[in-house]
């Protein structure tokens, strides 16, 4: 045990000063288990107190080409523009112009975000593709699209949208469900927006076609401001895969 404890002058480790100290010579049981603290387990707890909180580089949002009928969905995409721009958190959408997608870009723009959109060709040429982001990837099909918004993603977030947001949205869950990844997905429930979806999924479970453990899949929130913070007490402690058998 020589060495294995720490001595009674002030010792760092990787830059982490640890107190009090203990005898580095035999130390006695008393020591070990009143005060007595192995050099290893003191290095890790330096370690994570000194590891960076992981940040969301980039946000995937799924949301619609329209604004509803309800003012609050505007408003709960601009806030969460504001907030990626804010936390220097790229957004990855669907490029358009228009709805509540051209709102979130104009949001990030406006507070000196990144904007990366992907768009497929048939809908560039209609003239929908937003002229403000700094990043536009022309791609010859849907398909191609969602695949690329996936992959320049750390996450995801779905707002209130129509048929497309849904496709959108069932994809990126059942791939999480057959472990093709486990990056977080948040709904921003929005004036309860979402509320069917959300009872349509604890139906899919008591029906018994999907395990319990797949409510895990996707969190609700009410509140633009709580996705961020969510997302990144994820990406530091990431959820366990769920159950995938058949």
């Amino acid at each position: 045990m020589d060495g294995l404890f720490l001595d009674n002058s002030e010792t760092k480790l990787s830059g982490c000063k640890i107190s009090p100290k203990t005898s580095t010579k035999n130390p006695t049981p008393a020591q070990a288990f009143a005060g007595g603290v192995p050099v290893f387990i003191a290095q890790q707890f330096c370690d994570d107190l000194m590891a960076p909180t992981p940040h969301l580089d980039a946000l995937c949002v799924f949301c619609g080409s329209q604004f509803g009928n309800n003012p609050d969905f505007a408003g709960a995409v601009t806030a969460l523009g504001t907030a990626l721009a804010a936390n220097m958190t790229t957004l990855v959408y669907g490029g358009g112009k228009v709805g509540l997608m051209g709102t979130c870009a104009d949001a990030v723009l406006a507070g000196g975000g990144q904007v990366v959109g992907v768009i497929p060709t048939f809908l560039r040429d209609k003239e929908l593709a937003h002229k403000g982001a700094q990043e536009m990837v022309v791609v010859p099909d849907m398909h191609t699209r969602k695949r690329i918004m996936f992959e320049r993603a750390d996450a995801f977030c779905i707002l209130p949208g129509g048929i497309g947001t849904l496709d959108e949205f069932f994809e990126i869950i059942t791939w999480r469900q057959l472990h093709r990844h486990n990056k977080p997905i948040v709904v921003l429930n929005t004036a309860g927006y979402w509320d069917h979806m959300k009872g349509l999924l604890e139906t899919i479970i008591a029906r018994g076609f999907a395990h319990e453990g797949h409510s895990h899949l996707v969190d609700f929130v009410s509140n633009a401001a709580e996705v961020i913070p969510l997302i990144e007490r994820e990406l530091a402690a990431p959820k366990p895969a769920v159950v995938f058998k058949v």
